[in-house]
């Protein structure tokens, strides 16, 4: 098994490609070992000393660290992986909920957030999925668009830059009503 792996614009996150389906759809973040009770790709990542989230694509994990050098801990988050899927073992078990998604909405904007939802899947989350993230709609009021930021995106130097000067001027040329993008954590 030849696993693949990519910086990301986070220095403290790495990007995995194991060449097999991690997630048949969606994406599930974890931000701490607790979190990861569901997974035992996850909690196996977690074994890994300095690990302090791991996020799961389609096709790819993000790993992020809390110290270290990624020269030490990328050999054994490797093996981590690895090991995993030549053990056969399921990436969630069965009792896990549905990959997470946007938060649900159904107020007078339902429209409104509509239109954010489609641009954000089809505009915005394919870009930051090559870097390892993800970002879901998390609300929206009083022409403010809350954004959850997951994976390399979680923390990522650059992030706010792409919220400001990406995502909310592309949300605002198409969807008037949007006057401001935030960010929550």
């Amino acid at each position: 098994m030849f696993i693949q792996t990519e910086a990301t614009p986070n220095p403290a996150t790495l990007k995995f490609l194991p060449g097999k389906d991690v997630l048949p759809e969606g994406a599930m973040d974890f931000p701490t070992a607790e979190s990861a009770s569901i997974s035992p790709l996850a909690s196996a990542l977690f074994s890994v000393e300095g690990v302090t989230s791991v996020f799961l694509g389609t096709d790819f994990i993000t790993v992020s660290k809390a110290a270290g050098e990624w020269q030490h801990l990328k050999p054994m988050l490797l093996g981590a992986i690895m090991e995993h899927y030549t053990s056969g073992q399921p990436v969630l078990a069965q009792k896990a909920a549905a990959p997470q998604g946007h938060a649900d909405y159904a107020g007078e904007d339902s429209d409104v957030v509509a239109q954010i939802k489609e641009l954000l899947d089809t505009r915005v989350r394919p870009a930051v999925a090559q870097d390892g993230g993800d970002i879901v709609f998390h609300g929206f009021k009083e022409g403010v668009v809350y954004l959850h930021m997951r994976g390399a995106c979680a923390g990522c130097p650059s992030s706010a830059i792409t919220l400001k000067n990406g995502i909310e001027n592309m949300l605002r040329h198409y969807v008037p009503e949007v006057e401001l993008v935030e960010a929550v954590q």
